[in-house]
C-alpha cells in the first residue's frame, strides 16, 4: 500500500511541489512523497483492495475471516482485564476499559484479516464502479462468507472464556457485566448506534491509505470513540453477546433479535450508505472525466 500512493503522486499534477521552479527533480520527488493523496487516489487504493478481496478463493476468505472473529475477542478480554484492575467506583473506569476495545481492531487491521465491517466499504466500491450483477453477486457472496466466519470466531472465543479456569473465573464478574451491554438498548436505539459505529469503521478504512506510520493511532482513536460512546459493532459486540448466551445470562432469541439484527442493519447502513456511497459520489465526476 505504500508504493502505490507514491506512484500516483508522481503522476498527479496536483502533487505538492510538482510544479515548483524552486526545487530540483529529487526535491520534487521528496515533496511528492510527503504530500497527501487526493480523494480519487484513496478511492482507487481502497477499490483495488476490494477487487483483491473479491478475487480471493472462498476458503481463503473463510480462514481469514475466522481469524478476524477470534482476534476481535481480545477487545472483549482486554476491556474486562482493564476494568477489573481499575479502582472500584472510579469514574474513569469506562474510559480505561474503552482502551482495551481497540486491541482486537488493531490486530485485525495490521494482520490484514478479513473483517465484515471493513468489507462494507472496500467491496462496495468495485460494485459502484462496475455496476454489473456479477460484481454485486460476488460482493454478496463475500459478505456472507466473511460475516458467517467472523461470527463463528466470536462464538469460539466466547466459549474459551467460559472455561472454568482460575484466569476466567477471576474475570467472570466483569465479563458478565460487559456481556449485557449489547442487550441494553431498544431495537431503534441499537440500530442508530450501529449506524454511527459502521460509519466510523468505514471512515477508518478510508483514512488508512493516508495514515502511513500513524495507522495504529488512527485505528486506536476511532475504535476508542466507538467504545467510549457505547456504539454497536456486529463483530466486537458478538463476542460479548455470545458470552452472555453461553453463560445463561441471555437467550439465542436475545442474541438474534435484540443484538444481531439491529446491529447488522446499522453497520451496513453506516458503512455502505453514509461512507461508501457518499465518498464514491464525491469522486465519480473525476472518474467519468478520465474515462
Amino acid at each position: 500500500m505504500t508504493s502505490e500512493p507514491k506512484e500516483n503522486h508522481k503522476t498527479d499534477g496536483q502533487a505538492a511541489g510538482r510544479e515548483s521552479p524552486h526545487l530540483d527533480d529529487k526535491e520534487r520527488d521528496q515533496a511528492s512523497v510527503h504530500s497527501s493523496p487526493r480523494a480519487l487516489v484513496i478511492h482507487e487504493i481502497i477499490r483495488e483492495e476490494g477487487e483483491t478481496a473479491l478475487g480471493r478463493k472462498p476458503l481463503a476468505l473463510l480462514w481469514s475471516a475466522l481469524a478476524a472473529g477470534l482476534s476481535m475477542g481480545f477487545s472483549f478480554l482486554t476491556q474486562a482485564v482493564l476494568e477489573t484492575k481499575a479502582s472500584p467506583g472510579d469514574d474513569s473506569v469506562s474510559l480505561i476499559g474503552a482502551a482495551g476495545y481497540c486491541v482486537g481492531f488493531i490486530i485485525v487491521v495490521l494482520g490484514r484479516q478479513q473483517l465484515f465491517t471493513e468489507s462494507t466499504l472496500t467491496v462496495v466500491l468495485p460494485v459502484l464502479t462496475r455496476r454489473d450483477l456479477g460484481t454485486a453477486a460476488a460482493a454478496l457472496r463475500l459478505w456472507a462468507i466473511v460475516l458467517a466466519a467472523n461470527l463463528a470466531g466470536t462464538w469460539m472465543f466466547a466459549a474459551i472464556l467460559t472455561l472454568p479456569t482460575p484466569f476466567t473465573l477471576k474475570l467472570a464478574p466483569m465479563l458478565d457485566k460487559l456481556g449485557q451491554a449489547p442487550f441494553e438498548s431498544a431495537f431503534a436505539t441499537t440500530t442508530l448506534k450501529a449506524v454511527l459505529a459502521g460509519w466510523l469503521i468505514a471512515l477508518m478504512v478510508w483514512l488508512l491509505p493516508n495514515a502511513r506510520s500513524a495507522a495504529v493511532l488512527i485505528v486506536a482513536l476511532l475504535t476508542y470513540v466507538v467504545a467510549v460512546c457505547g456504539l454497536s459493532h456486529v463483530i466486537a459486540g458478538s463476542v460479548e453477546a455470545a458470552y452472555a448466551v453461553l453463560r445463561g445470562n441471555a437467550g439465542v432469541p436475545d442474541y438474534l433479535l435484540r443484538f444481531f439484527a439491529p446491529t447488522l442493519l446499522g453497520n451496513v447502513v453506516g458503512g455502505v450508505a453514509l461512507v461508501g456511497l457518499l465518498n464514491h459520489a464525491s469522486i465519480a465526476p473525476e472518474m467519468t472525466g478520465r474515462a
